[in-house]
């Protein structure tokens, strides 16, 4: 047994597909634990026929769909005219930007290949420094993933067991400061290397708004509708996808429904496929480790060692640094998040709060070795080494370290809905 475990730790580390890796796994757990496999059958049909599920491929079509059309340049020109004037204007239109697309497509690599190659010349152009440009869009890449409707948060809403309206009231506040920190940090940056300053011009704020003004009405919309109590989160995923594709082929005329919706539908399937197969062979396998107790036995070891809420907070976050420098975060919700929930409600931890630090973790995971995803796409997209990105984010890695303790030791940055 041992050597067999030793050998799909091997070949996940050369590159085998993860869910074969897991699936592979559950099988040697069901067979040590004496539990029927069957159960890995039984897990997987019920997170695949979740009604919540269905919100997911939906969000990632409407993502899809907005990265294959012109919403990027669009938002752009738009955030540039309105905010381009103020100090580090052209680094708050990156943040703002990658913050909504992220939000939207639930994937930082759809983010840094829509907006990399489009805001990288700009920055380059305004004078920024060429590691302040790779830092920021890499790290900027996973902003977005507490803000409504991010595919993150309705996945941990599943398999946490909670509200997800709950969750995306819980990550706004947070959400937030992330982007304001990040934005003094490049108040500073601007002012330090005296970058020029740009006039505001109210008329092309105007014009920008205008032929954007669809994509601007999405977000409120959806704010409106689901925190409003209007429209359940999978209806609001439909509407937006239906949305989507009428302003993108009918208003924008951007998609050509015979030429290009074909190819985008197909990339949907692939990105939710894959990310479908690695969430139902993962929940198999978790369910493995809760049958076996390993929970029970992960919480008396914890009590016999940590004493109080901080030590376990500070433990906590030293592990999902860990795990978000190692496995992507979709993965990471399914097998780790059922495991940790009961420690944490243990130690008087609402499980909202609970996701908001588990997502700031694996936010900052993204842009750290020796798996970090935006690092390598970044790589990808910038054609730089992966060392020279990963120099470029430290600064803003420290600025996210500083976020992430306001948000794991301050619950009510999370929690400000429930004294409502």
């Amino acid at each position: 047994m041992i050597i067999l475990t030793l050998s799909l730790v091997f070949i996940a580390l050369i590159g085998a597909p993860l869910f074969t890796v897991l699936a592979a796994g559950g099988l040697l757990a069901s067979y040590a634990a004496d539990i029927s496999p069957d159960i890995l059958i039984i897990e997987m049909h019920r997170l695949a026929s979740s009604p919540n599920m269905i919100a997911l491929p939906l969000f990632t079509l409407a993502g899809v769909l907005m990265a294959g059309g012109g919403a990027a340049k669009r938002l752009v020109s738009f955030y540039k005219a309105a905010f381009g004037w103020m100090p580090g204007g052209l680094a708050i239109v990156t943040i703002i930007s990658c913050a909504f697309f992220t939000a939207f497509s639930g994937a930082s690599g759809v983010t840094i290949l829509a907006l990399g190659g489009l805001l990288y010349p700009m920055l380059r152009r305004e004078g920024y420094r060429y590691r302040f440009s790779f830092g920021l869009l890499t790290t900027s890449g996973s902003l977005g993933l507490l803000f409504p409707p991010s595919l993150a948060v309705i996945l941990f809403s599943i398999v946490a067991g909670i509200s997800i309206k709950d969750m995306f009231f819980a990550g706004i506040i947070p959400g937030i400061i992330l982007m304001v920190l990040l934005t003094f940090y490049s108040f500073y940056d601007t002012n330090h290397f005296k970058l020029p300053k740009h006039q505001f011009r109210l008329r092309a704020a105007f014009k920008t708004a205008k032929n954007c003004s669809w994509d601007l009405v999405m977000p409120v919309a959806i704010l409106i509708g689901i925190f409003g109590g209007y429209v359940s989160i999978t209806e609001a995923a439909a509407t937006t996808a239906a949305y989507v594709l009428f302003i993108e082929t009918v208003i924008y005329k951007e998609i050509d429904i015979k030429k290009d919706l074909p190819h985008l539908l197909a990339e949907c399937s692939i990105l939710f496929g894959s990310i479908l197969i690695i969430l139902v062979i993962a929940l198999g396998l978790t369910n493995l480790l809760i049958d076996a107790q390993l929970p029970n036995k992960l919480l008396n070891l914890m009590q016999a060692y940590v004493d109080s809420q901080l030590q376990f907070l500070i433990l906590m976050n030293l592990f999902l640094l860990l795990v978000g420098a190692m496995m992507d975060i979709f993965s990471a919700i399914v097998v780790i998040v059922p495991l940790l929930l009961p420690l944490a409600q243990q130690y008087g931890i609402h499980p909202a709060h609970l996701g908001v630090i588990f997502l700031a973790n694996l936010e900052i995971g993204y842009s750290t070795p020796p798996v970090g995803i935006n690092l390598f796409i970044a790589s990808q997209r910038f054609k730089e080494p992966v060392t020279t990105l990963f120099r470029s984010c430290l600064p803003f890695l420290l600025v996210m370290l500083v976020w992430l303790m306001l948000v794991t030791y301050i619950p009510y940055l999370s929690l400000w809905w429930m004294n409502e």
